[in-house]
Parts: C-alpha cells; structure tokens; sequence
C-alpha cells in the first residue's frame, strides 16, 4: 500500500528588528536542500539536456512571376516577371491610374493635379538661368480648357471656385505633358510658338526634362488599368510564382480587401502555372544559431529574488469548467512557459522557403532532429495553423508541406481620408439592395458629399415650387413611387447562369423626366463596357463599406510610394430608402 507522507512546513523567521539575516537566505544545511528537492520530485530525471545549437537547412525561391486578379483552374499564362525589391506587392495590387489620359485633356476632371503639376513645372522653370521670363508664354500656349455653361452648371462650387482662381495663373498641366511627349524617342518636343530665345533653348528643355521625371514618378501607376479589383467581388485576387526543387510553386489571394498582406493572405495553387518552371532553380541555405528562450510579458521571474511584474497576473485569471482554452493558457505561461525555445533567423523578403531538416544540438552533445508535425503522421499531420492551404478548387484537404512564404508586404503606411466612399447594404421594406454613394471624388479631387448635395438641390426646388404647393396643398396626388436620393443605387437581383447577383440598377427621377438616377464614383462604375454585377453573398446583412484612399509608403530601399488603393470593411447595419409604391400625397 501507498504510503502518507506529509511534512511540516518550514519558514525563516527572523528575531532581530532588522532583516538583513533573513534576505540572505544563507544556506546551513546542503543535506536539508537535497531533502527539499528530492521532494519536490527534481531528482526524478525527467529533464533533458538544453538546446545550445540548431542547424536549419532549407531551399529558398525569389519571387519571379506576378500575375493580377482571378485566373480559372487548370490555366497556363506566360505571366509577367516580378522583383519584390522593387516595390511593396500591396502598392503593385492596389495601383490604379491616377493621372487622366493624353486624349482627356478637355474633360474636367484632375483639376488639382493638373494645376499643381504646371505650377510645378513654373518653379523649375525659375531655377534655369534664363535670359528673360517664359511664365506668361506657357501659360498663354497650354491654357485650361474654356468651360461652357453646361460644364459650369455640372461642377460643384468648390471645384468651380479653384477652376476660376487656377485657370489663367498656371499652365494646363496634362497639356503640357501631352506636348512634351509628342516627340519620338524620349525627346522634348518644344512648341516654336513660345518663342524661346536659342541661348535659353537648353535650359528650357532641361526644366522640361527634369519635369517629365517628377510627373511621370510622383504617383505608382500600372501600365494599363488594374485588373487585380474584382467588382463582382469588391475585393482584389492575384497570384504570385516562383521555382523550388519540385518544380513551380504558385500561391493565390483570393480574396484581400484589408490592406495589409501576410504569409496567411495566400493558399497553394497547383492546378494553375504562370510560367515560373523555367525560371532560375531555388538555392539550399543552412542557418547555424543558438536557441533563445522565449520570453512572454507575465512569465515566471528566473531569479530567485528578482520581483515579478504584476502587469500580467496569470494567477489571477478565472477559469470555469468549460473553459478549457483559458486553463491551458494558464497552465502553459505558468508550467511550460520555460520549456520553449525560438531559434531566431533572418530571411529576405519576397522568398519562399521549405525547411528540410531542423537539428538540435543539447548539451550533453546528443543531436535530434525534429521532424515537421506533417511528417509524424495522424493525428498530428492535420495541424495547419501555421502552414498553407491549398484552394478550394484543388481539391486537396491537406496543407502545404513545410511552405512558408515571407511576402514583401507592408509594416505601416500612411492613408489619406476617404476620398471615395459606397455603403452596401440590405433594405428589408423594399426587399432591395442598394448602393449609396456617401462620397466620391470631385473635379478638384476633394471628398464630395453626394448626401450635402443632394440636400442644397432638394431645398432649391422646394424654394422653386413653394408657391405652386402652397395653391395646390388641398387635393390628393396620387405617386407610382416616393422620392429616392439621387446617390442611392439599386442593386437588382438577377439570374445569372446558375447564380444569383445583384445588378447595378437605375432609377427615374420622380420629376417626370427620362434621366435615370446612376452611379458618379469609380467603385460602381467599372471598366466601360463590362456591367457591375456583385455577387449576392457580397452584401450581408450587416452591410459592407467600401473606400477609396491615397496610400504612402516608403520601401526598405528608400523610395517612396504614393498610389490609389481600395478598403472592404464591415458596413454599418441595415437602412431603409423609404421606397414605397402607390402613394397618396399632398402637391402638385
């Protein structure tokens, strides 16, 4: 039988009015700790010898091949090749075209850029050493566009009031890039109707030069219009490549809208290639570091007399029954928190790696090699938390075997206010969904309310009719339908093969004249020709909010980046538009 033990316990206690004896904690008896710690069960051998060295092998892959927005199974594209050194990937995602084309120079759109771009072309100008001054010439020969009563009547007042104080006192800047660029291999075309002196001919075309440089780099923009923006989806998708040992590697992002992309943004793709299996082989590297412990705030102080920090007080922490993911925190920070070890190593960004082996050397000398939980078999092959996935069109439930992926992503950015902003959401008395347009981008790229606007026109007409309303306040009207603001958009169901979307609808104004209620802003409005047609799953019940912003970065080689990006969040709820159909009312 067992036998019961038990123990008296033992304190110091200290009969001096000082407490220097007893912060000694001086030890008397060696044979009274070797009992104390028999009984505290350290002699039972249960420990093993600590990690002193680990040697990790692995082959590491570049990224080579990028390519933008959705791609079916089963496809073969020669897609583009990429250096993730050259540019954060959320910057390459995101981009979209800022600058107005060459042939949109008469289109009143970009008034601030094209106005800031030729006052900047005006500063460089001053810095040349120039016989006489050229500023009224330019001015004179690239002028802005002359507006027409119909254009003034469609600008808002504040993109109006820059267009009248910016027009006649700087030159047109996307007519003067378009000017610029009209020469054949990368010259300066300089028009002879500015009249330059030849002694300042070189100066001039070296502001011009130096010009063209600031506006052609000062935003990130592709080379044709970004493809990686599924309207259908409200989201991005893209897929990047590159070669290991076993051939092409392919990761996809099917669905980013956060900003922000990590190793967990991408799944494996292997029934798709984008010409990455002729690029350069991968390479085998090896690592030879000394395991640290790892340290969490709260842990157990190591020192005997050190006091811990009561910031974090495990012990204080109240667990239930069923609360079984708080008691193994508790017993992991408390217990086990000292048995783990992280072995710190750096790798560069925009690879793909595959561990090969992982040896840990202890000190006693004895090596072990610890083996990926992929490779221990069930039921420990089906932890994935940190390792990815493949797509769900594979077919193929279990993950990437040792993959990781260190993308060229983001630390911080700095965003601008929305200059762009659309509520998606469910409307359950008129069974619709809409699209609002809360903002979107003025002529003078400043965030327009379409809400303040649509208010000053609704109270402008209710001026215009007050005296008809006023005669004709007795009778009953009747209305097909009530009134619905002009920045609301109906989105209609459709059958669209075996699916459902929702299709981006339009509504006729309630003032008896064809013109139908559309879309201003960019988010509902995609490419010309291709019509907006979401999915239904797209617009939950809670609804989804969807901006446009500025984005700046800086990249780890110096360069700066500012470019046009879009955010998916979680909208703000249902709402009603007051639709109702056969409606009696007072007016005329």
């Amino acid at each position: 039988m067992p036998s019961i033990t038990s123990w008296m316990r033992l304190e110091p206690r200290s009969r001096d009015a000082e407490m220097n004896t007893s912060l000694q904690a001086r030890i008397y008896d060696p044979l009274w700790l070797l009992a104390r710690q028999w009984q505290f069960g350290e002699f039972q051998g249960e420990d093993n010898g600590s990690p002193v060295m680990a040697r990790w092998r692995a082959e590491s892959a570049p990224l080579t091949r990028y390519h933008s927005g959705a791609i079916p199974p089963t496809t073969r594209v020669d897609a583009p090749n990429y250096d993730g050194s050259r540019m954060p990937l959320e910057t390459l995602v995101e981009r979209e075209p800022v600058r107005s084309a060459a042939d949109q120079t008469a289109q009143q759109e970009k008034l601030r850029l094209a106005a800031d771009a030729g006052q900047q072309f005006l500063r460089m100008l001053e810095l040349q050493p120039l016989s006489r001054d050229y500023r009224e010439a330019f001015i004179a020969e690239y002028p802005f566009p002359t507006l027409t009563v119909e254009q003034r009547a469609t600008l808002d007042r504040d993109s109006l009031g820059f267009f009248d104080l910016m027009a006649s006192r700087v030159p047109d800047g996307r007519r003067l890039y378009a000017a610029f660029r009209s020469a054949d291999a990368g010259g300066i075309a300089i028009a002879p109707v500015l009249h330059i002196a030849s002694p300042d001919l070189a100066e001039v075309e070296k502001a011009a030069r130096l010009w063209l440089q600031w506006y052609e780099t000062l935003f990130s923009e592709p080379d044709v219009n970004n493809s990686s923006w599924l309207p259908e989806r409200m989201e991005y998708a893209f897929s990047v490549a590159t070669r290991l040992s076993d051939g092409e590697c392919t990761l996809t992002a099917q669905e980013y809208f956060d900003g922000h992309l990590d190793w967990y943004s991408f799944d494996a793709n292997p029934e798709v290639s984008l010409g990455a299996g002729t690029d350069n082989p991968s390479r085998e590297i090896t690592h030879s570091v000394i395991p640290a412990p790892v340290s969490f705030r709260g842990m157990p102080a190591a020192r005997f007399w050190e006091f811990e920090d009561a910031q974090v007080d495990f012990g204080s922490v109240d667990a239930g029954p069923t609360d079984l993911a708080r008691m193994l925190l508790v017993e992991f920070a408390l217990d086990y928190g000292n048995d783990w070890f992280v072995v710190p190593i750096d790798l560069d960004v925009g690879f793909v790696y595959r561990t090969r082996s992982l040896i840990i050397t202890n000190t006693f000398g004895d090596r072990t090699l610890i083996k990926s939980s992929s490779e221990l078999g069930e039921p420990h092959s089906t932890w994935r938390m940190f390792q990815h996935s493949y797509t769900r069109e594979s077919g193929i439930t279990k993950p990437a075997m040792n993959l990781f992926f260190l993308p060229p992503s983001l630390l911080k950015s700095m965003e601008s206010r929305p200059i762009e902003e659309v509520l998606l959401l469910r409307d359950e008395m008129a069974n619709l969904a809409w699209a609002v347009e809360r903002l979107i981008e003025s002529p003078a790229e400043r965030p327009l309310s379409r809400f303040e606007t649509y208010l000053e026109k609704k109270r402008r007409n209710e001026l215009r009719t007050a005296d008809k309303a006023a005669s004709a306040a007795g009778p009953l009207r009747y209305r097909l339908s009530t009134e619905i603001p002009d920045y609301w958009i109906p989105l209609v169901p459709a059958r669209v093969g075996e699916g459902l979307r929702l299709k981006r609808g339009a509504v006729l104004k309630t003032d008896g004249s064809p013109e139908p209620v559309t879309a201003k802003g960019l988010i509902l409005t995609p490419d010309p020709g291709r019509a907006l047609e979401m999915y239904e799953e797209e617009v939950p019940r809670e609804g989804v909010r969807i901006t446009r912003n500025y984005q700046y970065t800086r990249w780890f080689d110096g360069s700066t980046h500012v470019w046009i990006g879009r955010r998916k969040q979680i909208g703000r709820g249902e709402g009603s538009s007051g639709l109702r159909f056969d409606v009696l009312a007072n007016g005329p």
